[in-house]
C-alpha cells in the first residue's frame, strides 16, 4: 500500500493528491465545455499544493496528456491551416524561454497577459492573431515556461479564427498539445526529474480524460451563440484573476 502511495503521490499527502486528481477531471470537464479555462484552474490549485519547482514541469505535461486526449476526441474538427506556423513559433519560443537564465517576474507576466485578454474580449481581436499564427506561438511559449498556463492567451488566436464551438476546442486543443509536449520535452533537457512524478501524472491524465469524455457530452448540446458568451466571461474573470495575483505580489 505504501508503495503504491508513493507511486501515486511522490510524498503528497494522499488526501491532496485525491483532491488534486478531483480537480484534473473538473479543469478537462471546463476547458472541453467551454472552450478555456480549465488549465489555468487547475495551475492555481496546484500552486498551493505540490513543490514551487516541480509545479510548471509537471503541470505541463499533465496539461500535455489532457489536451493529447481532448485533440484526439475532436481531431476531425480540426482547424489545421494555421498549424505549421503556430508550430515554428512555438519550437522557437520554447527555445527562447529555456536559455533565458534570469526568469522574468512572474507579477509582470500575469498583468500583461491578463490586461492583453480583457482587451482582446471587448475590443475586436487584434488583426495580427488571426494573420501571424507563429507570432502567437512564439510568445505564448516563451510565456509558457515562466508562467505555465497560457492557454487563455492561445484561446484569443483560436477566437480571432471565428470557428464553431466545436471546431475550435479541437484547433485549441492541437495547438495546446504541440506547445505542452515542446515545454516538456525543453524541461527534461534542463535537467528536471519527471520520473518520480510519473505515477501522479497518469493518474491526473486519466481523470482529466474522463472530464474530457464528460465535457463533450455537454459541448455537443451548448449552441454556438452560448458557447461563445461563456467563454468570454471565463476570460474575463481568469483575466481579472491573473491581474490581482499579479497586483497582489507588489501590495
Amino acid at each position: 500500500m505504501e508503495t503504491v502511495s508513493a507511486f501515486l503521490f511522490n510524498g503528497l499527502e494522499p488526501t491532496v493528491g485525491i483532491f488534486l486528481a478531483v480537480m484534473s477531471f473538473v479543469s478537462s470537464f471546463i476547458t472541453v465545455a467551454l472552450g478555456i479555462g480549465g488549465g489555468g484552474l487547475l495551475l492555481a490549485v496546484m500552486a498551493n499544493l505540490v513543490p514551487p519547482l516541480a509545479l510548471i514541469p509537471v503541470h505541463g505535461a499533465i496539461q500535455f496528456g489532457s489536451n493529447f486526449f481532448r485533440a484526439a476526441i475532436l481531431i476531425r474538427h480540426t482547424y489545421w491551416k494555421p498549424f505549421a506556423a503556430f508550430a515554428l513559433g512555438t519550437v522557437i519560443g520554447v527555445v527562447l524561454g529555456g536559455s533565458v537564465v534570469v526568469n522574468l517576474p512572474p507579477a509582470l507576466v500575469q498583468i500583461g497577459v491578463g490586461l492583453f485578454v480583457i482587451w482582446s474580449v471587448l475590443a475586436r481581436p487584434p488583426k495580427w492573431l488571426a494573420s501571424w499564427p507563429w507570432l502567437t506561438g512564439l510568445i505564448s511559449s516563451f510565456l509558457s515556461m515562466f508562467f505555465g498556463a497560457t492557454g487563455l492567451f492561445v484561446a484569443n488566436f483560436t477566437k480571432s479564427l471565428h470557428l464553431p464551438r466545436q471546431r475550435h476546442v479541437a484547433t485549441h486543443a492541437v495547438f495546446m498539445t504541440l506547445q505542452h509536449v515542446a515545454k516538456t520535452i525543453a524541461f527534461g533537457a534542463l535537467g528536471f526529474a519527471f520520473a518520480p512524478w510519473a505515477g501522479f501524472m497518469l493518474m491526473m491524465i486519466a481523470c482529466g480524460f474522463l472530464g474530457t469524455v464528460a465535457g463533450r457530452l455537454l459541448l455537443e448540446r451548448m449552441s454556438d451563440h452560448n458557447f461563445k458568451r461563456a467563454l468570454n466571461i471565463v476570460l474575463i474573470l481568469i483575466s481579472l484573476r491573473l491581474i490581482w495575483n499579479g497586483l497582489s505580489s507588489y501590495f
